[in-house]
């Protein structure tokens, strides 16, 4: 089995719905010749046509419009938003028309759309490039959002999506583009969606973490070992519609847990799971659940973004307040 990166394991995934569905479209600003900023979609252009895999226009607007025609003409759409934080030029299309489709036609109409876009900290880009945005699409019911920590969840997950009738927004943390490699199969395969991963088993204190903070939560685990803490580590993967159900179990074994994103507090994500555990299990808690979490202002400049991000060690912080609370 081959050692890729996620950026390899990511194109791998795009040749081959290209390859396999003629109706996979692939574009998106500087996605052609290009390869894209991060090279996701180099020689994809060369082998499938400008028809296939081709430029748009400086227009994240256009984008989405442009999707939302192609989906109704039965394309797969693979878009790329070039950074995250230039969606709100497309939330219109994306919250206000993909997301409500399939509804407003009385499931006559899907929306295979599958919205691919970098985000995350700690590459010290300008501002509006690596903000955790995450929250303001997992708020808005009828589209996916699904955002992998490993090179073989990134291949699989996304040759799921692509596949998927329903939009799915799926996010590649800048970090974890080309940080290490992982065991990923040349072969096509699906990792199932709205499912989470135990990427460590612990009896303990549970971690559940989705993106680059899964490696920091890991790296927690392995410091806290030391002390003779067993922590379990998830991995949401599909951060909406969240896998409650083996958050639960796990939460039943340790008694305790801790929810780990990269986003500010008041950011979404984590606050809806850690309610949905409280409504579900609170009786097998043995302490309040705490968070990590980067601070509710906006996100930091370059020089600063270090202190501003969370990191293993506020991680170990909180496990050893509910462990000792």
């Amino acid at each position: 089995m081959a050692q890729k990166t996620m950026i390899q394991a990511i194109t791998d995934a795009m040749h081959n719905e290209l390859k396999n569905d003629e109706n996979v479209l692939v574009y998106g600003e500087d996605v052609g010749q290009n390869g894209g900023v991060f090279r996701a979609t180099e020689g994809l252009q060369d082998e499938f046509g400008e028809e296939r895999v081709f430029d748009t226009p400086l227009a994240e607007s256009g984008i989405g419009g442009l999707s939302i025609g192609l989906a109704l003409q039965g394309f797969r759409p693979v878009p790329e938003i070039q950074f995250f934080g230039f969606i709100y030029e497309a939330m219109d299309a994306v919250n206000g028309q993909m997301a409500r489709m399939r509804y407003r036609s009385g499931g006559t109409k899907p929306m295979p759309i599958t919205i691919r876009s970098p985000f995350g900290g700690g590459v010290h880009t300008p501002e509006l490039h690596a903000d955790s945005l995450e929250g303001l699409i997992a708020q808005q019911p009828g589209i996916r959002v699904v955002i992998p920590s490993t090179p073989y969840d990134a291949k699989g997950l996304l040759i799921s999506a692509i596949r998927d009738n329903d939009p799915v927004l799926f996010l590649e943390h800048m970090k974890l583009y080309r940080s290490f490699r992982g065991e990923v199969p040349d072969e096509e395969y699906t990792v199932e969606l709205d499912k989470a991963d135990i990427k460590r088993e612990g009896k303990d204190v549970t971690l559940v973490a989705y993106g680059a903070m899964v490696h920091a939560a890991l790296k927690a685990a392995d410091e806290l070992e030391k002390d003779n803490i067993d922590a379990e580590v998830i991995d949401l993967r599909t951060v909406s519609p969240v896998d409650v159900d083996t958050i639960v179990e796990s939460v039943k074994k340790t008694n305790r847990m801790v929810m780990v994103q990269e986003a500010q507090r008041q950011a979404g994500v984590g606050a809806h799971v850690i309610s949905e555990i409280q409504e579900r299990a609170i009786l097998h808690l043995e302490a309040p659940i705490l968070r990590v979490t980067a601070p509710d202002t906006v996100y930091a400049f370059s020089q600063a973004e270090e202190i501003w991000l969370p990191n293993h060690e506020d991680i170990v912080e909180r496990v050893n307040q509910v462990i000792n609370f």
